[in-house]
């Protein structure tokens, strides 16, 4: 990263559904960001999602259109990236997105958005001996975003949740926080 200590980077702190300045580069400081193509007929494409001390950029996209917009209210500093720090950047969004499309390419829609919610859960939330927690509402993931995330219709999504909380793959714990159970 070229710093230049006679002026201090743009950083802006913008609030959910947001977007971000196109053709730039970003270090996320607080909040989640979520990355989103779309094409006519199928509606809105997601291409991954950012958290805190991730690196994100607009900047000779190889998908376009490209948006980047805040899940949750998210503090940015712009950043300049030379050739050699954009291959990790580069790097990393592949494997987000190369999972992402593995998952979006299972058939079962059960099985799509059980494996999603256990990326969410491993990628941004807490692991323990008893199974992998997430808090859907600190990542602002609402239901339509789920979908989104994994192919599918917002009422098959709220369908399956449901079915999941009943048969006990998606356990409740306290007010907003779910549990996916560790397989034996």
């Amino acid at each position: 990263m070229t710093i230049n200590l006679l002026q201090r980077p743009l950083r802006l702190t913008l609030h959910a559904s947001d977007a971000l300045p196109d053709g730039m580069s970003w270090e996320i400081l607080e909040g989640y960001v979520i990355a989103t193509t779309w094409c006519g007929d199928r509606g809105v494409i997601s291409l991954g999602i950012w958290s805190p001390e991730d690196l994100i950029s607009s900047e000779q996209p190889a998908i376009t259109p490209l948006e980047l917009h805040y899940l949750t209210t998210v503090v940015a500093e712009k950043i300049e990236l030379n050739t050699i720090e954009r291959q990790p950047l580069l790097e990393h969004e592949r494997k987000i997105l190369a999972k992402l499309l593995a998952i979006q390419r299972i058939r079962s829609a059960d099985a799509r958005l059980i494996k999603i919610l256990r990326w969410i859960a491993k990628s941004f939330g807490q692991i323990n001996s008893h199974g992998c927690r997430l808090c859907l509402s600190e990542l602002n993931l609402i239901h339509r975003q789920l979908a989104e995330l994994c192919g599918l219709t917002r009422v098959t999504v709220i369908n399956i949740l449901s079915r999941f909380r009943l048969g006990g793959q998606l356990l409740a714990v306290g007010e907003s926080d779910l549990l996916i159970p560790s397989l034996p």
